[in-house]
């Protein structure tokens, strides 16, 4: 095959499959709230509320800034990892191992049509590998972190 025509080939199929990746969609394990939020408010919002349910932010990462610094536009797109050293304290009581999964991700996407998506991974869903080690400690955790997800992302996207 031709290298002159293999280069433009591979950039068409790169740049076509960005454009199909589209919103997300629920899958397995995954909450997906759509909300009428700009990207920026819901990343706000996101803070506000962690903060306010004793969550602290522990880390940020997404690409939409260094893209533009390459001038590529992409939506944005922002990962907030959230947790507290009590949770910390009581996975790493029940499964060292465990804890490589916090902390826990919110995802917040900008969507084609300008609003933002608030997504995360159920914490009984990260966790769910470490059961039979952690016992029904971690079970029981991994649940009231679920609910302390939900409260936080319900609060986020109201």
């Amino acid at each position: 095959m031709n290298l002159k025509f293999l280069l433009p080939t591979v950039l068409l199929c790169a740049v076509a499959s960005g454009s199909l990746a589209g919103n997300l969609r629920p899958r397995e394990g995954w909450v997906v709230l759509e909300t009428t939020k700009t990207y920026s408010q819901l990343i706000d919002d996101v803070k506000t509320a962690s903060k306010s349910n004793g969550m602290g932010i522990v880390t940020q990462a997404g690409p939409t800034k260094a893209a533009a610094n390459r001038g590529i536009a992409i939506p944005g797109n922002r990962v907030i990892g959230i947790f507290n050293n009590d949770f910390a304290v009581r996975v790493l009581a029940t499964s060292t191992a465990a804890m490589i999964e916090a902390p826990i991700r919110l995802y917040v996407t900008e969507e084609t049509d300008g609003h933002a998506t608030l997504s995360y991974k159920m914490p009984s869903h990260v966790f769910s590998p470490y059961f039979s080690e952690g016992g029904i400690e971690l079970v029981t955790l991994a649940n009231e972190l679920d609910q302390k997800f939900s409260t936080i992302t319900q609060q986020a996207v109201e």
